[in-house]
């Protein structure tokens, strides 16, 4: 079963000797372990909704949503739920750095759709719901999924100051996190057999980005707004020919 991932016995450290302080230094690196399995949770469950919906059954792009978007933002409100984090004090923290974190990676994945090929866009109600459903929600949950799961996995596990402090635990926590993004991405866009090639680089360059503004700034609207922007343009500039809101078959 796992742990909580902020269970660490504190108290031993301070009260035991020298031998039993290294030990449980020791026990508090293994406790890690239980914090990233939410990252093999996350990419197994991204892969299983892409392969099996999209990749084998080939459910048109809004019935697939219908499945995707439930199951993996349940996903993560457990995770958010196990792990007793304070989504408003996480959303408040370092804000300001987060929006202008997201201005900037906006610009590039935007900048990403507008450069690939147009498509005739749906009008009226069809286009609203465009906006809404494969624009507004999917980048949402594509960006809770794909970005701020991994990189708080990933910022839980450093939650010791003992693995954290200094410049070197704030390096290894930036390179653990966007490696546990990049996993989680590639698992998922790999179940898509648009992405079984080497567009899959590509496309955890793109999210790659997204991750790396929320680690910067710490704050994951940096990776929320853009992920959002970058859906909802596809939506408008080519909903059939862009290649940041699969499944196209």
């Amino acid at each position: 079963m796992l742990k909580r991932c902020r269970n660490y016995p504190d108290r031993l450290i301070f009260q035991m000797p020298f031998p039993i302080f290294r030990n449980s230094f020791h026990q508090r690196s293994k406790m890690m372990l239980p914090c990233l399995m939410w990252i093999i949770i996350a990419a197994l469950a991204g892969f299983g909704v892409s392969a099996i919906f999209a990749g084998w059954l080939k459910l048109p792009r809004n019935i697939y949503l219908i499945i995707y978007i439930p199951l993996a933002g349940a996903l993560f409100a457990v995770f958010i739920l196990y792990s007793e984090i304070d989504v408003g004090q996480l959303i408040a923290h370092n804000a300001y750095w987060g929006l202008l974190g997201a201005v900037i990676a906006s610009f590039f994945v935007i900048r990403n759709v507008l450069s690939q090929p147009s498509s005739e866009r749906n009008r009226g109600v069809a286009l609203v719901l465009d906006i809404l459903w494969p624009g507004f929600a999917y980048g949402l949950i594509d960006a809770l999924l794909l970005s701020v799961l991994p990189v708080l996995a990933v910022r839980e596990a450093f939650a010791d100051p003992l693995l954290s402090s200094g410049w070197p635990g704030k390096i290894a926590f930036g390179l653990m996190a966007l490696v546990a993004s990049l996993i989680v991405t590639a698992a998922y866009h790999l179940g898509y057999p648009e992405f079984r090639n080497k567009k899959v680089l590509w496309v955890m360059l793109g999210n790659g980005v997204l991750s790396l503004a929320y680690i910067l700034t710490m704050n994951p609207l940096a990776a929320i707004l853009p992920h959002i922007g970058m859906h909802i343009t596809a939506m408008i500039h080519g909903r059939e020919s862009t290649g940041q809101v699969p499944p196209h078959y």
